[in-house]
């Protein structure tokens, strides 16, 4: 059984309290942004069953949502399809960690970070740990905070382009996002350098 807690316990015991995680969501997509979460955990934060958010089923992540957004300190950070496109993928996921941190450090004093594998380069210590939402906790929670808030997003962007199905596959290549894709062609929100948008983006000059 993993201590989800295990690297927070670490710097409780060197005197830093306030711990933040960040995680992000979206890196995969076709359409739609990147959005990360940055959020510091009360040190007797209990939430069982809380870790890595892609494993949990989406009611569930949901319920953990409005938990965690009740008993932390949190904020989101969100880089557009546009800006992905200017930058690439994974500055974009930097860029998107380092804006919700930002915005945590306006409501607490943060003295340290731990990420989901990306290193950071801020004012702070931040520790990178691979596969981090399945072994920290703050981390955990950030990623249940990101991917719920990208999801609704994409719910948004179905009820206006109800033809390209973005409530199912949340603008991940799948073969009906695929197909839609070659049927209706491109809208704003696509990554214009992921290849099957290139590819339509081709076609349709």
């Amino acid at each position: 059984m993993i201590d989800l807690w295990k690297y927070e316990k670490e710097l409780f015991k060197n005197g830093i309290h306030f711990i933040g995680g960040t995680d992000e969501a979206g890196r995969g997509p076709l359409f739609g942004p990147v959005v990360a979460a940055c959020v510091v955990l009360p040190s007797d934060f209990e939430l069982e069953g809380l870790n890595d958010s892609k494993k949990s089923s989406e009611k569930k992540r949901n319920l953990f949502y409005d938990y965690i957004i009740n008993h932390s300190t949190w904020a989101v950070g969100i880089v557009s399809a546009e800006e992905i496109d200017k930058i690439n993928i994974y500055e974009a996921s930097r860029k998107a960690m380092i804006t919700a941190i930002r915005k945590v450090q306006e409501k607490v004093p943060l003295e340290y970070v731990l990420s989901d594998a990306m290193p950071i380069d801020i004012e702070i210590p931040v520790r990178p740990i691979v596969k981090g939402d399945a072994k920290s906790i703050s981390i955990a929670a950030a990623s249940v905070i990101a991917k719920v808030t990208r999801d609704r997003m994409m719910y948004e962007a179905d009820l206006k382009n109800p033809e390209y199905g973005f409530a199912k596959h949340k603008g991940y290549p799948t073969k009906q996002h695929l197909l839609a894709l070659d049927k209706y062609g491109l809208i704003e929100g696509y990554r214009e350098t992921y290849g099957p948008v290139k590819r339509i983006k081709e076609m349709e000059k």
